[in-house]
This record gives structure tokens, C-alpha cells and sequence, in this order.
């Protein structure tokens, strides 16, 4: 978990806790990807039905800029995949939604607030993507359901 305390923001972190918690879901994975025996990075995402949600993804700083996120994706993109990103608003994110278009993920249109992974902390809001196509209204909804519904249900 040392990776993914350094690769996201606090507000954008599940309490130890709650990640101990949902470890035991049968939809939710955590996956150590490794090159040559070596750790690169890691893939923590929801199996929704019909879709993977990427709640989080990291490659270690060290392995960056070698195309090991592309290949990471890519293995992932036989089901259709829902990650999201925040508003690019800023060079770093302006550079992430780049790096996601550049694997074929497509911006959706829906207004969207993750809701807040901690109690002192309100939902903050985030750009909604997906691969190989945009989502329809019932698709997005179906997301944002199982959001609130299922990976948020005990969060804190």
C-alpha cells in the first residue's frame, strides 16, 4: 500500500480500515502488476458487471514514462473499463486525461461527484472516462449506482 498512499491525494484514499474491509468483496481486486519478477505498479478495480471500474491505478514514479500504464491498460481492455479522472484544470491533470485519451479512453458527458472517502471530507468532482466508448445514460447510471450503492457502502 506504500504506492498508493504517494500516488493519491488523502481525500482520494480509503481509510485502512475500510481497504481491509472491501478486500473481502468478491467484485473488488487488487492487483500487483510486475515485470520480470519486479513490481511496476497497481490496479485496484471493481468488477460492476458488463465493466471494470478502476478506482485506482498506479505505476511506481521510478517506472514511469516507460509505457508500462498503456501495457497495463491494454490488458485489461478486453471488457470495457470506467475509470475517472480530476477536471483538467491543471498541467498534471491536463497530462493525465492526455495519457488516457492516448489509450483510447473517451471523455463522458455526465455531471459527476465521487462521493468522499472520509467523514470530514466532502465529495469532490471528477471527469467521468471510459474505454473503448463513451457510456450511455443507463450505462453511466448503472455506475454511479453501484458507486454509492456498493464501493462507498462502508467507506468510513
Amino acid at each position: 500500500m506504500a504506492l498508493y498512499k504517494i500516488s493519491f491525494p488523502e481525500h482520494e484514499q480509503c481509510e485502512a480500515a475500510s481497504q481491509r474491509s472491501i478486500l473481502h468483496q468478491p467484485d473488488y481486486h487488487l492487483d500487483v502488476v510486475c515485470d520480470n519478477g519486479e513490481m511496476i505498479g497497481e490496479i485496484l478495480y471493481w468488477d460492476i458487471g458488463g465493466a471494470l471500474y478502476i478506482e485506482h491505478f498506479c505505476v511506481l514514479p521510478a517506472m514511469r514514462n516507460h509505457r508500462y500504464g498503456q501495457k497495463i491498460l491494454k490488458a485489461y481492455g478486453a471488457t470495457p473499463l470506467i475509470l475517472e479522472i480530476d477536471p483538467p484544470v491543471d498541467e498534471i491533470a491536463v497530462c493525465r486525461k492526455a495519457f488516457y485519451e492516448r489509450c483510447g479512453f473517451v471523455e463522458n458527458p455526465y455531471p459527476h461527484i465521487h462521493p468522499a472517502y472520509h467523514r470530514d471530507h466532502a465529495g469532490h468532482e471528477l471527469v467521468v472516462m471510459s474505454f473503448p466508448k463513451m457510456l450511455k445514460a443507463e450505462e453511466y447510471e448503472h455506475f454511479h449506482r453501484y458507486l454509492q450503492d456498493i464501493v462507498m457502502k462502508d467507506v468510513y
